[in-house]
Parts: C-alpha cells; sequence; structure tokens
C-alpha cells in the first residue's frame, strides 16, 4: 500500500510517499521531501505562526510534486492520503490539512488524520522491523514532552508529561541566553560535548513523587539567571560548561522518569522520538539506562527525528487499517493528546 502524506505542524512543509504492508513488516520510504523555514524564522528568533502559515502554502504544492516525482509514482498509485491534523499552530495545520482534503477529493482517495505525536513514534518503525507494540514511547520536542504507553499502533495513553515548557524549549532558551542562534539544538550538543557537566548547579527538571511530570521553566530561567548573573559581576561565562551542565541535568531527569515508566508499566520497549530525541547527550543516556534494565532501546534516525512527512505516511497507513478516515468535514485541532 502505497501513501502520500504531509506534515505542516510548525516550520516544517512535508510531502512524502511511503509505502507499507503490514504482513510482510515493510514500512519504505520512497520520498520524504522536507521545505524549512529556519533561514525565514531565524531574524525573529523562533517561529512566528503567521509567518509559518505563508510559507506553508508557497511550498505544499511545489514539494507534492517532488515527493510523486521522487517516489517514482503519480496519485494513480496512492491508495490513501495521510495528513497531520493535529497537535500544532492552528494556522500550518490548516494549509495542510486543506490540501489534503482537497487532493483526496479531487483523486477520491481516503484521507487518514494523524496525530503529530504519534507519527514522531511511529518515525521508529522505518529504522526497525522488528518493532511492534507494546511498548513506552517518549516525545521530546519543541512543544512537547510526553511519555507515552503504546499499547497498539494507534492506541497511545499519556502517562507523563510536562507542566509547563516542553524540553525543546528550554534548550532553544538556554541557546538563546548563550548566544547561539535559533535553531540552537545542534550546537548545544556539540558544546556539551566540550564542557564540565558539573561546573554549573541547575534544578532539575523532574518533578519530585511518582507522577511522571516535569517542570522544565526552572532550569530554563536558572540557565538565564547563571547568564545574567555573571555578566554583572563581570564575571565570564563558559558556554561549553553551561551548555553541559544543562544538557546533563535536562538528560538525568528524563531517564528518572523514564526508569519509574518502566516500572509502572512493565514495558520491556522504549522508544524515544521528536527533535530532542536528536541529541546525542539524551540518545546515550536513555541507551545506557535501558542497557542497565535488559529494555531494548530504539530510536528514529536523526534525520527522522525532526518533522516530517515519512512519519505521518507510516501511522496513517496504522490508522487507516484500523478503520480510521475523515470526510471533507476535517477540521485541524491546535491541541490534542
Amino acid at each position: 500500500m502505497k501513501i502520500l502524506a504531509f506534515e505542516s505542524s510548525c516550520d516544517e512543509t512535508s510531502a512524502a510517499v511511503v509505502e507499507a504492508d503490514g504482513g510482510k513488516g515493510e514500512r519504505v520510504i520512497l520520498s520524504n521531501i522536507v521545505a524549512s523555514q529556519i533561514d525565514i524564522h531565524k531574524r525573529f528568533g523562533g517561529v512566528v505562526p503567521e509567518v509559518a502559515g505563508r510559507a506553508h502554502i508557497e511550498a505544499i504544492s511545489k514539494i507534492t510534486h517532488e515527493a510523486l516525482k521522487t517516489a517514482g509514482v503519480t496519485l494513480s498509485d496512492i491508495d490513501i492520503i495521510g495528513v497531520t491534523n493535529t497537535p500544532g499552530l492552528i494556522g500550518a495545520l490548516l494549509v495542510g490539512v486543506n490540501f489534503a482534503k482537497s487532493l483526496a477529493f479531487a483523486n477520491n482517495l481516503p484521507l487518514v488524520p494523524v496525530n503529530h505525536l504519534k507519527g514522531h513514534v511511529a518515525a521508529a518503525y522505518f529504522g526497525y522491523s522488528e518493532l511492534y507494540p507494546p511498548y513506552l514511547a517518549l516525545v521530546a520536542s519543541g512543544a512537547h514532552t510526553s511519555i507515552m504507553d503504546v499499547k497498539s499502533h494507534t492506541e497511545f495513553e499519556t502517562i507523563g508529561f510536562t507542566r509547563d515548557d516542553a524540553v525543546g524549549e528550554a534548550f532553544d532558551k538556554a541557546a538563546r541566553v548563550l548566544g547561539v542562534p535559533y535553531p540552537g539544538g545542534a550546537e548545544i550538543d556539540r558544546l556539551a560535548s566540550l564542557g564540565n557537566p558539573d561546573a554549573v548547579k541547575l534544578p532539575s527538571p523532574a518533578i519530585s513523587g511518582d507522577a511522571l511530570e516535569f517542570s522544565f521553566s526552572g532550569i530554563k530561567t536558572a540557565v538565564v539567571n547563571y547568564v545574567h548573573n555573571e555578566g554583572a559581576r563581570g564575571g565570564t561565562v563558559c558556554r561549553e560548561d553551561v551548555a553541559a551542565s544543562f544538557t546533563r541535568t535536562v538528560c538525568r531527569a528524563i531517564t528518572e522518569k523514564l526508569a519509574a515508566a518502566l516500572d509502572l508499566t512493565g514495558r520491556d520497549k522504549l522508544v524515544i522520538a521528536g527533535g530532542v530525541a536528536a541529541n546525542s547527550h539524551l540518545r546515550a543516556a536513555v541507551s545506557e539506562m535501558c542497557a542497565g534494565r535488559r529494555v531494548e532501546f530504539y530510536v528514529p534516525d536523526v534525520k527522522l527525528c525532526g518533522d516530517n512527512a515519512a512519519m505521518v505516511g507510516i501511522q496513517a497507513y496504522y490508522e487507516y487499517m484500523a478503520g480510521s478516515t475523515a470526510d471533507t468535514a476535517l477540521n485541524a485541532v491546535a491541541t490534542g493528546d
């Protein structure tokens, strides 16, 4: 089965063609085109929703043609159309949803709505043919930090979350105060490898107690205050040390709560996904934790950690097989579980 999929929940416009056969366990990316808006939003230091929506409109038709051409198929070869409809920036989501609805209606193809968080988790299927539910999953990105018990390909239960900022937002804020241009995740990762993780004492984002909850606003503020206070005293801020201390504190908090979630659910497989899953320190910390507990660890290829339509396409396949389709009344929803 071939799926044409679209992703436009934030600042990446993406179209992809994927092929799946549940009986054979095949999950293949035939094309995965991503039109990045990084250069557009860099001047603002972050994503501007209205600007993102307009950029999606300009890009989506072109990348759809490119995705089909790269895959070596035409619309007549497509079996279903999948699209992210929640959660995300409402203006950005609407572009993808309306484009997908129009395409599905015009070509008499089934339309399948996909939850963005489920899509991130599904990205791991491409790298591991043996990966099947049930398992535990962490989605860590600029807008989300969720621990989910994945009971089937389509049934997800959120059992842990952040009370305030997402982990990716905290990384972006730390990068900004250290003078690292947007997006700062990759550079913070590099700097952390060069610094002393014991140099700066920072509060843990893991909420104390049995609840699987985080709060990243405290550590974000602590980094800002440390940098500003050092500057006011005429001191020197070592960016490498701050990055290393921040990164290790975050990684320890996440592994602590993931370990508790594994104990709670009894799962023996763990997936981490989302943009922050590309962080080498987090991947290493979670891998080490899993090895110590004899838990199988899965993480998507780095190029599939960010927003992309391939992940939407494979999740759309499983949603369709479970009987989930939509008609032209499908709408975008900014918030979703």
